[in-house]
């Protein structure tokens, strides 16, 4: 489904969204309801340097979060791949609900993404979303599910 040299960073959305069953390097989809509306997925979330999420409730311009960062840029988690650089969100670019984005310093900018730096981050939002979407559910009530590491999808196993 994804070439090996161009897997798109963050997946959970994809896997949240849909029911995955792999086989081998596919994966068969089938639109699913399950896990309920998510708090962040109505919001515009940023992941800053320090791993803390920063949440706005409606479409914001990216210079105004680059202002209080200038030493940052804003990457959006669906356009990293492994072995390219980040590309920087242009900023009179409206950040978009439901979308992940991240600081980075801007000395990362021409830097290639390489398949660790892709999985820290990985873990580092999934560290400060993952809460934001227990906010309305109780643990006993809440549908978790555990997602494939991108090292595995990234190199074609099935689990």
């Amino acid at each position: 489904m994804f070439p090996t040299h161009q897997t798109p960073f963050f997946l959970s959305q994809f896997y949240e969204r849909y029911d995955i069953e792999q086989m081998g390097t596919c994966a068969s989809t089938q639109y699913s309801s399950k896990g309920g509306n998510h708090r962040w997925e109505s919001m515009v979330n940023i992941v800053q340097l320090d791993g803390t999420l920063q949440q706005f409730r409606e479409p914001i311009k990216a210079w105004h979060v680059l202002s209080q960062n200038p030493n940052c840029f804003i990457c959006c988690s669906e356009s990293m791949y492994v072995g390219s650089p980040m590309p920087s969100v242009v900023p009179s670019e409206e950040l978009q609900l439901g979308h992940i984005y991240f600081l980075v310093p801007l000395c990362k900018s021409k830097v290639p993404l390489s398949l660790e730096d892709l999985c820290a981050l990985a873990i580092k939002a999934n560290a400060v979303l993952a809460p934001s979407q227990l906010t309305n559910y109780s643990v006993s009530h809440r549908n978790f599910r555990t997602h494939p590491t991108l090292s595995n999808v990234s190199l074609g196993y099935s689990h």
